[in-house]
């Protein structure tokens, strides 16, 4: 499989780190961001890359050539073959891919060259191939949803809506915002009226016409049951502003970038919802009656620096009862994920049991009253985030209110941490989530 990578920005924004060199040429650990990106790639087999570079081209050509030469860095091959497209005046950030199209007659990677990312492709191009997309977007939760686009989908993870920064957006909506990365399928290409032979022409309002990938190829196909979310919490971070950058730089250092590739195992802290995140209330039926608890967003800021990935699992046995329908649920959570990405902490998955065993009830819904394997204190819904993102369970955290929390923790092979002050046999006891992170996470992100 091919992989394409934009390489033409100007990178105006981080100019102060380095004018004189292209953006994807900054050095992170000594080694030029695009030489990191194309190592991840080299080494899961996608050796087959086409660069596109505009401003200061030839600064990146120059370095990597057709990629059979030796790195100046490490003094090991590139181990790749590289073309290039060479736009001479800019074309948008998705000109070039027209103008390079007739080489991409199979599914392809199309990444951005200014971001810093360590993912496990393979894992997402067997996604899209058992989506049968046209498009799969690298999906992630981030820390500023509320100024990012942020992207609607189906349970099946089909994109129904796409919301660009600018577009008016529910007042409450899930942390789902595209990183940059995704695979595409040439068909997409003809389902798109656009004509290539105009590109980089003049048009008859008197500027060059140039394409935009997300608003002019990508943003049309919501709705279409062609483009799909891949959820990951990898890492994909922009390195735009010397802000970002040096964050980047320290997250590098430190190992983050490498160990959230799914490839690799990782560590979670599972998290209880009513009495652990929000404020308990009985059986929540009401989306006005969520409130966050007060430290609970510090909490998960501190779970998400930590590396560790914060999941949320949750019996909800209101919609078997007839009480809540999916569609509430999805609501409340959405407020919840919307509330805490206001206050720049996010989830990296929520996981509920809508089952419940007992019948009886005026209203239930029939096919969902079994005892199934999710709903605590059985383990069904850690098990099932392990098989998800890898996770080592021995090496992650349940933190809830209630005994069958703990249950539910040590039937994973969990760590378990009590909010309360009963004994249930849990590892630590803590009387709030903010607590357990202070005594435990931060001490951890420290060392």
């Amino acid at each position: 499989m091919k992989a394409v990578i934009m390489a033409g920005g100007r990178g105006t924004r981080i100019s102060s780190v380095a004018f004189d060199i292209p953006k994807p040429m900054i050095r992170i650990e000594g080694k030029p961001v695009l030489e990191h990106e194309i190592e991840c790639l080299r080494d899961q087999g996608f050796i087959d890359l086409i660069i596109t570079v505009s401003h200061l081209g030839h600064i990146i050509m120059d370095y990597f050539g057709d990629g059979s030469g030796i790195s100046p860095v490490t003094g090991m091959p590139f181990g790749v073959h590289i073309d290039y497209y060479h736009e001479i005046e800019p074309l948008g950030n998705a000109g070039a891919l027209f103008k390079i199209k007739d080489k991409l007659t199979e599914d392809f990677l199309l990444l951005n060259a200014d971001a810093v990312f360590d993912v496990d492709f393979t894992r997402m191009v067997k996604y899209h191939k058992e989506k049968n997309a046209v498009v799969t977007l690298f999906t992630h939760p981030n820390s500023h949803p509320y100024d990012s686009g942020v992207l609607i989908a189906d349970d099946k993870k089909a994109v129904l809506k796409w919301l660009a920064k600018e577009d008016e957006r529910p007042r409450w909506y899930r942390n789902r915002v595209n990183a940059g990365l995704h695979v595409i399928s040439p068909d997409i290409f003809g389902m798109v009226d656009i004509d290539a032979d105009k590109i980089g022409t003049v048009g008859e309002n008197g500027k060059t016409v140039k394409i935009d990938l997300d608003r002019q190829l990508l943003k049309p196909l919501a709705g279409t049951g062609k483009m799909f979310c891949y959820d990951s919490p990898e890492y994909v971070k922009d390195m735009g502003t010397p802000e970002r950058y040096e964050s980047v730089c320290r997250e590098f250092h430190d190992g983050k970038v490498q160990a959230k590739n799914l490839s690799n195992k990782q560590k979670a802290v599972f998290l209880d919802r009513d009495g652990t995140l929000n404020r308990y209330v009985g059986f929540l039926r009401n989306i006005d009656e969520f409130e966050l608890l007060e430290g609970v967003a510090d909490a998960i800021k501190a779970v998400n620096r930590s590396g560790f990935l914060a999941i949320v699992v949750t019996n909800q046995p209101v919609i078997a009862r007839g009480e809540v329908t999916a569609l509430q649920l999805e609501e409340i959570h959405n407020k919840m994920e919307t509330l805490l990405g206001l206050e720049g902490a996010y989830l990296d998955a929520i996981y509920f049991c809508p089952h419940h065993p007992h019948k009886g009830y005026e209203g239930e819904i029939p096919e969902l009253k079994f005892d199934c394997d999710c709903r605590k204190p059985k383990a069904g819904m850690l098990l099932q985030a392990a098989k998800d993102f890898n996770i080592d369970l021995s090496e992650s955290w349940m933190v809830g209110d209630s005994e069958n929390d703990v249950k539910c923790g040590r039937n994973a092979g969990c760590r378990t941490a009590l909010i309360g002050t009963e004994d249930f046999g849990q590892t630590e006891t803590v009387e709030s989530l903010r607590q357990f992170t202070e005594l435990y996470l931060n001490k951890m992100e420290r060392k």
